[in-house]
């Protein structure tokens, strides 16, 4: 491989990059271990890649709380995903997904915003904030900021909303509606060889329930099963205000068909289109199930 290399001190250098590269080819990196893969695949001539490991940002590499809010900077590893205590308490789906990303080597170097920009259909932290219905806070070459919904930011295979000369600045996810304890939250994947290997079939879910153990809320998204991760709207209505500790089992059939109507996975290397529907019909019957069995 033969690129050439930038390396911005600050956000504000990275926006003066993005502009004088603005009509040139060029990459960001932060961990690369995705990057370096996909460019010794198919390298790129005349490419620079901008590397933002280095950026000297309190809110560009962590967690904070604000405005009722957790707002993870793009730049953040996903080891500290793992451990904080915001994220441990409020959203389960997102610190399993975390856990579930590669190896621990990787999980020190990996960040949250490459492996969203990454678009792998496979995702496993895409998987889990679509579930949270996060925002992304993405930043151009001006300074100008906007927000969107991660439910819309991917247009097709590894193709999302960004444009050239932005970059993605933050995450956003709003705290829950109810106490934690009040809350089903998890992620599930399958694959062949666990965290090192890409998922065969994920599901992250994340459902908020009232005392009486009706749904309020209801967040469900796969991966792994169709062109981009798939955030699985009818499920989660069919859902909303049903108590889960009461459902039958037909009633639980027709959630996980709600869910395998959004399916069009392909056969490939690690599995066939038909196992991976099958799995998926599976795996999004037993978290109902397995709540029933629990209360």
């Amino acid at each position: 491989m033969n690129f050439n290399i930038e390396i911005p001190a600050s956000k504000n250098e990275l926006i003066e990059l993005l502009s004088e590269y603005k009509n040139k080819k060029y990459r960001i990196g932060a961990g690369c271990t995705d990057l370096i893969m996909e460019l010794r695949k198919k390298p790129e001539d005349d490419l620079t890649v901008i590397n933002i490991s280095q950026i000297n940002d309190e809110d560009f590499n962590n967690i904070k709380l604000s405005n009722n809010k957790i707002v993870i900077g793009a730049n953040t590893n996903v080891v500290k995903i793992c451990t904080n205590n915001e994220v441990v308490t409020n959203f389960p789906t997102l610190k399993e997904a975390a856990q579930n990303l590669a190896s621990n080597q990787i999980r020190q170097v990996a960040t949250i915003g490459g492996n969203i920009c990454t678009a792998s259909p496979s995702g496993d932290l895409i998987c889990a904030l679509m579930a949270l219905k996060a925002n992304l806070e993405i930043i151009d070459f001006a300074g100008n900021k906007r927000s969107v919904s991660i439910l819309e930011f991917y247009k097709g295979v590894r193709i999302t909303d960004l444009k050239k000369s932005e970059f993605l600045s933050s995450i956003e996810i709003d705290l829950n509606k109810v106490n934690p304890k009040n809350m089903y939250s998890g992620f599930i994947k399958i694959g062949t060889r666990k965290s090192m290997e890409c998922s065969v079939v994920s599901l992250a879910y994340h459902i908020q329930l009232n005392e009486n153990y009706k749904v309020i809320s209801a967040g469900l998204a796969f991966g792994a099963s169709a062109p981009t991760v798939i955030f699985a709207y009818d499920a989660c209505d069919f859902l909303i205000n049903k108590n889960i500790t009461e459902l039958k089992n037909n009633e639980i059939d027709e959630f996980a068909n709600h869910i395998l109507k959004y399916a069009s996975p392909i056969d490939d290397l690690r599995a066939t289109a038909w196992y991976r529907k099958q799995v998926l019909f599976n795996i999004s019957k037993s978290i109902l199930e397995e709540f029933s069995k629990t209360n």
